[in-house]
């Protein structure tokens, strides 16, 4: 017999105490560290390090924001009567955001964007859509030949794959230009949406003298012309693109579900689940785009309006350079520049920066988050269908699907991704359409401005409102109207005559100049206009002129053509000689008229302004007339408008202050041979011969209207010159008279007959 020798087994707490340090050992072997590996771990903590530098300061920002909007709100609502003011503008100014309030101005506008069914716009329309779809097929088709390219690959039939790829490089043809013909179209579409804005808004704003009554009776609009121009433009290039960006995405997703599902389906699989996960990861991406979306509507909005503001402190430069040079006011008008500029820029900055962190989410989310889960919705259907599983033929081989399923996987996943790029064109179009609603906020509230002053509606902003406020509370004997202003006078044309029956002068700020005024002006009469600054005599003729509203009574006047005004500094257009003397006419209404270049040559005669004629080059040279003609030729050039258009009455407000005294007399006196009415403003008596009626303010709201009798006009007017000659040093003397009565410590003479009385 054998003897087996036992071998005693090791205890328990040996075999542990040998596993803990083979796992140490392992431990410590993998804890080893590299130069490489060292260099990444401090790589990622640098990056870490300035990814919490940089967010920290966001994040504080952004808690404080919220926290001392909770802290006005709770103001506001605490506040019972009486809200403060930053309370009450919150609340009555709503900013541009995706609601109601953004689909109904968009439903306004687009009246005006397709006036009829059948336009330019409209078949623009349709040829980009048929573009769309096209693309959204040839998509389709490629996605499906690029499969069966992959499985010739697999098969090993270079035939095959030959005609394949021959097919996909003919189909590439007609799809490169549908690219290209979709850039055109969206780029026509905006240009013809832009064209119908642009008339719409030309035509309004030229209507009733609506260009005027923006600037100087409403308080709205602050740079029509930034609203005229940029906002129209990026208005129309938004629509265009944005529904380039929403037709397309949304045809391709329907079309693109549609083919997997069949392609699903066809082979035994179930699109139940993958439709599931799609649906859900696609809720949950937009629910938390929309809750880290900042407000892109309003951030726009405001950058346009800073824009805007810019180019109206250039032009305003621009407008008053010699000014400015005269005072060397550089300095001062460089610091608005860049405190404009500096406003402008932190806005953008601002954009900047939000964008920053939401297009990284964005990019996370419908880049990675998308990607991964289009894998498993394309794996499942292949792994689970049975229609992809390998058979057995009826020799007993297995039938390998292996180029079916590649076929199958390659197809799918150009179609999921072509559906997820269009889902992610789909939700990144909300940042657009946030952006849109800023656009058409500033485009409806122009043409809702155009459209209330056209009709006689004006308001002021609340900062224009305040000014008044507190000019109205200075020491002031003029009467002042809170609130809006209520058109309750009349305006009649007449044939003959201009007759004032208690028609105030009010002021767009509401104040009351004069509280009732009442004259008659016939044909054949001249009235001289006087008063002190202030008093009413440019209102007036504004208000004779159609500028300003008839706030009461009745004023009776003849018909706009019939009348002609010149300022002091007459406005010289762009155009030639010829036009500068037919202005506002054009050579056509010249010559409709019967006027002819040597007409305009014996207008120029009267006016003494024959000469420039010969010395600019003739009547077709073009220059900048307003730089090129000194102020004494302007206000002649003016003045050879009136005879060019032959008005009924004239209204002069000091439009010869720069010519000299005689040939200012002739030109007025070839005036009324010609049968023109005159209605002067003036402060030189050598006209007063030339008038016949007296109209004078006190400034002060009172007025009186009669007849000039020129010789006792210019004696009592010599006696006041020669009476503030004597009295000129008279304060001299009095003050003289107190310094010797302090020196000799007397009493004057006349201060003790000043007690006596």
């Amino acid at each position: 017999m054998t003897q087996r020798q036992s071998i005693p087994a090791p205890p328990r707490r040996a075999l542990r105490l040998c596993d803990m340090s083979q796992l140490l050992r392992a431990a410590a072997g993998r804890g080893k560290w590299t130069r490489s590996s060292a260099a990444k771990r401090a790589a990622c903590l640098v990056a870490a390090a300035y990814g919490l530098k940089i967010l920290y300061p966001v994040l504080r920002k952004r808690l404080q924001q919220t926290a001392c909007e909770k802290g006005l709100q709770a103001a506001c609502r605490a506040g019972g009567g009486e809200e403060p003011l930053h309370c009450s503008r919150t609340r009555g100014r709503a900013s541009p955001a995706v609601n109601a309030e953004f689909f109904r101005q968009l439903l306004e506008l687009r009246k005006i964007l397709f006036p009829k069914l059948v336009s330019a716009e409209s078949g623009w329309l349709c040829l980009h859509s048929v573009a769309l779809v096209s693309r959204t097929f040839l998509s389709i088709y490629v996605a499906g030949l690029d499969g069966k390219i992959v499985k010739s690959i697999v098969e090993k039939k270079p035939r095959s794959f030959a005609i394949k790829l021959i097919k996909w490089l003919m189909i590439a043809i007609p799809a490169t230009f549908v690219n290209s013909a979709i850039r055109y179209l969206e780029c026509k579409l905006a240009l013809a949406f832009r064209t119908r804005l642009v008339d719409h808004a030309y035509e309004t704003y030229f209507a009733n003298q609506t260009y005027y009554k923006v600037i100087n009776m409403d308080g709205r609009l602050a740079n029509p012309d930034q609203s005229l121009t940029e906002d129209l433009m990026m208005f129309s290039q938004s629509v265009a693109h944005l529904y380039s960006n929403l037709t397309k995405p949304i045809l391709d997703v329907v079309l693109t579900s549609y083919s997997l599902i069949q392609t699903a389906r066809s082979r035994g699989a179930s699109p139940i689940g993958p439709t599931l996960l799609a649906g859900l990861v696609v809720y949950a991406t937009a629910r938390v785009l929309k809750a880290c979306s900042p407000k892109f509507g309003k951030l726009v909005a405001e950058e346009a309006h800073r824009k805007g503001y810019l180019r109206y402190v250039h032009s305003r430069i621009i407008a008053n350079v010699e000014e400015i040079a005269f005072y060397r006011g550089h300095k001062v008008e460089m610091k608005q520049l860049q405190k404009s500029y500096k406003a402008l820029a932190d806005q953008m900055n601002l954009i900047l920066s939000k964008r920053l962190w939401y297009i990284m989410i964005e990019q996370f989310l419908m880049k990675y988050v998308w990607s991964s889960c289009g894998l498993v919705m394309v794996a499942v259907p292949i792994i689970t269908a049975t229609g992809f599983a390998d058979g057995e033929l009826e020799d007993g081989h297995k039938q390998a699907m292996v180029s079916e399923r590649t076929e199958a996987f390659t197809t799918s996943r150009n179609l999921l991704v072509s559906g997820a790029d269009a889902i992610e064109r789909i939700m990144s179009s909300y940042k657009e359409v946030t952006e849109l609603a800023g656009y058409t906020a500033r485009v409806y509230n122009m043409f809702s401005v155009f459209d209330e002053v056209k009709r006689g509606i004006y308001k002021r902003t609340a900062a224009v409102q305040e000014i008044e406020t507190n000019s109205k509370n200075e020491d002031k004997g003029e009467l002042h109207i809170d609130g809006p202003l209520e058109i309750k006078g009349k305006v009649i044309d007449v044939d003959h005559g201009i007759v004032c029956e208690n028609v105030p002068i009010i002021t767009p700020s509401g104040d009351v100049v004069v509280s009732r005024l009442n004259f008659k002006v016939q044909e054949g009469m001249h009235l001289l206009i006087t008063g002190p600054n202030g008093c009413g005599k440019s209102s007036l003729f504004r208000i004779l002129s159609g500028l300003w509203p008839v706030y009461d009574g009745v004023l009776y006047k003849p018909p706009p053509q019939h009348m002609f005004y010149i300022p002091q500094r007459p406005y010289m257009s762009i155009g030639t000689l010829r036009d500068q003397v037919i202005y506002p006419d054009s050579v056509d209404d010249m010559h409709e008229k019967g006027y002819q270049d040597q007409d305009l040559e014996c207008i120029l005669h009267v006016v003494h302004l024959y000469h420039i004629v010969q010395r600019e080059g003739g009547w077709d040279a073009v220059m900048d007339w307003k730089d090129v003609l000194s102020g004494g030729e302007k206000q002649r050039m003016g003045m050879a408008r009136m005879f060019y258009h032959k008005p009924k009455y004239a209204l002069l407000d000091e439009c010869t202050s720069a010519v000299s005294i005689d040939v200012e007399g002739k030109i007025f006196q070839a005036a009324k041979g010609s049968g023109i009415s005159l209605l002067s403003i003036t402060h030189r008596p050598s006209l007063w011969k030339y008038h016949t009626h007296l109209l004078q303010f006190d400034g002060e709201g009172g007025w009186r209207f009669e007849q000039l009798d020129t010789a006792i006009r210019l004696s009592l007017s010599e006696e006041k010159q020669r009476l503030e000659s004597q009295l000129a040093g008279i304060p001299e003397m009095q003050q003289r008279l107190n310094e010797l009565c302090k020196i000799l410590g007397e009493d004057s003479v006349l201060r003790t007959m000043d007690k006596e009385e």
